[in-house]
Parts: structure tokens; sequence; C-alpha cells
């Protein structure tokens, strides 16, 4: 069964929307903030998520929400201006939804995403092989020199391709956000400085002394596949 975060601060609103997933058949965990329903995610893998608003601004929580998942994430909110929702889609948002909402709509909308979402297998790429560092997209797993495969999150994944696609070359912030996220934006160098450091806990030896995901202060990220030879 599908796995649905319910993030709603109204308990009416939680309760109609909680229904509407459980008929597109997700499990749905429910939350009335943001903070608490992170503290659930260590753990609980997510195929969705939907985040209810009463009208404030939530780029931040937006920003937060792609610095740890890329998961189908759907917002519903009052009516707002058009930059407004603009700028929620530029974020990451993947579907906006606008207060009054049909629930036979959102019922639909939602299995779109979902369907969406699930017709972009990684199985479907071929093992990457550089020096002695191979990801496998089907198990998202990485091996370096010979190591036990580590697990990846989905965004460690997308970072560890990119950076091996172009071994050697130097990418800046701006292009991770672009490559990694699926968004531009020029703001978020602390999303890919967290996703980095996250990265090189599983695949350096020492990650205070990285040699394989090098930083070049001021410019970007590069993986070195020379460094891989090391122990």
């Amino acid at each position: 069964m599908l796995q649905a975060m319910l993030i709603a601060p109204d308990a009416e609103e939680l309760a109609i929307v909680a229904v509407v997933l459980q008929r597109v058949g997700c499990n749905v965990l429910r939350s009335n903030s943001l903070d608490k329903a992170v503290d659930k995610w260590g753990t609980t893998p997510l195929d969705l998520i939907v985040l209810c608003y009463d009208g404030r601004v939530v780029l931040d929580q937006i920003h937060r929400l792609r610095g740890m998942t890329e998961v189908p994430l759907a917002v519903i909110g009052d009516a707002i201006p058009e930059a407004h929702h603009v700028a929620l889609l530029d974020a990451g948002v993947d579907l906006v939804i606008l207060r009054p909402f049909s629930a036979r709509l959102l019922r639909a909308q939602t299995r779109a995403l979902l369907r969406r979402a699930s017709g972009m297998p990684l199985a479907t790429l071929p093992v990457l092989t550089v020096g002695a560092v191979s990801l496998d997209p089907a198990g998202r797993t990485v091996e370096v020199h010979g190591s036990p495969a580590k697990r990846l999150t989905q965004l460690e994944f997308r970072l560890m391709y990119t950076l091996m696609m172009h071994a050697g070359q130097i990418l800046s912030p701006q292009q991770l956000v672009e490559r990694v996220w699926g968004y531009d934006d020029d703001k978020d160098r602390d999303l890919v400085r967290g996703l980095v450091r996250r990265l090189r806990t599983k695949i350096e030896p020492d990650p205070r002394h990285p040699v394989l995901l090098v930083t070049h202060p001021g410019v970007g990220y590069a993986f070195m596949p020379e460094g891989s030879g090391g122990t």
C-alpha cells in the first residue's frame, strides 16, 4: 500500500483529505505540523506528501521539504495571486489545489500525480561504474572500492548519479539544484551543502577529509574518480 503524509493544521480539513487519500489506496500518516511530520520520515518511506496551509507564505516549508525528499508534493491553500502560484511550482510543488475544492476532483488529481510518479522507475538505468565506485539504480545502492553496498535516498542517488556522469567536472550549486531537485533557484546552496554532507558519510573513507566528492570553494562540487582508489 502507498504511504502518504498529510500535514494539516485544521482538524476538519485533515479528516476530509485523509478520506480522499485512503480512497486512492494510500495509508495516511497524519500530522498538524511540519515539524512533527519530519520526525516520522526517517523510518517511513513516503509516496506522496500533501501540505494544507492557511494562506501564509509557505515557500520556506516547501524548500525544507524538497531538501529532504523528491516524492510527489501537493499543496492545498486559499486563492493566491498568480505570482505566488508560480513561485510554489518553481519551488518544487507538483500540484497546487485551491479552496474550495471538490473531493472528487482532488481524488482524480491525486491519482494522476501518483501515476506520473510511478512511470519513472530508476531500474531502467544501467549500473554506472566510474573508477572504483559503482552505482546501482535498481537497488539505489553505491559501492566504493569493493566495500559493502550502501543504500541511498532518492536525492542522494540523484546527486551521486549527476556527479558521476560529470566525473572530474565542477558543477555549481545552481546546476545541482536544477538537476537533482528539478527546479532552478540560485538561493538553495544550503540544500546542496546538506545533501553533499549526508552523501559523504556513505561514500567517503573519512567524511571530514573528502577525496571523492570534493568542494571547490565559491565554485561548486566535483566527483573525483581517482580518489576512489584510496583506502
